[in-house]
């Protein structure tokens, strides 16, 4: 069994979704975890398939041929590195340029791996600043976690860290 992990973007249109479904069930793929979104009239998407080794070619061929859509495909390896504790965290800070690079900086400096990450702009109710908010999954070591929480509240004053083990 490979795990393939699909990558696409393109200009959004209706049925992007139902193509891709419709192509990875036809190759008898089993569509594991996805990430779809439209960005700036464009729709992007990250998707994790379950295939045999027989259907693998065939699904990368059709992926590949699906008009207006580009997609990067590529089959997993094994990764074998043990972690003792998945972190999940949720950062607020005043939204600026380089938070993201300075967050992620901290993240691979202090030995952790940086999972996931969502983030999001909106306006503070009572001033109308411009909030920067992130949920981020980090694999890292248990001995860790308390310097990289401490380096990630030392990137600003304004950042804050609440955190669930």
């Amino acid at each position: 069994m490979n795990h393939i992990v699909i990558s696409c973007i393109g200009p959004d249109q209706t049925g992007i979704v139902d193509t891709l479904s419709k192509i990875i069930n036809e190759n008898q793929g089993n569509w594991q975890v996805s990430s779809l979104h439209h960005l700036s009239g464009f729709f992007a998407g990250v998707i994790e398939v379950a295939i045999s080794d027989d259907n693998t070619q065939p699904l990368i061929s059709a992926l590949e041929a699906i008009k207006g859509l580009n997609c990067q495909i590529e089959i997993s390896e094994t990764n074998s590195e043990k972690v003792s504790t998945n972190l999940s965290l949720e950062l607020t800070a005043n939204d600026r340029v380089g938070i993201v690079q300075e967050i992620s900086s901290v993240i691979h400096q202090q030995g952790g791996n940086l999972i996931k990450l969502i983030s999001s702009q909106a306006s503070a109710a009572h001033t109308g600043q411009l909030m920067f908010h992130a949920k981020v999954q980090v694999a890292m070591n248990e001995v860790d976690v308390d310097e990289l929480i401490s380096a990630l509240e030392h990137i600003a004053d304004d950042l804050m860290v609440d955190i669930t083990r």
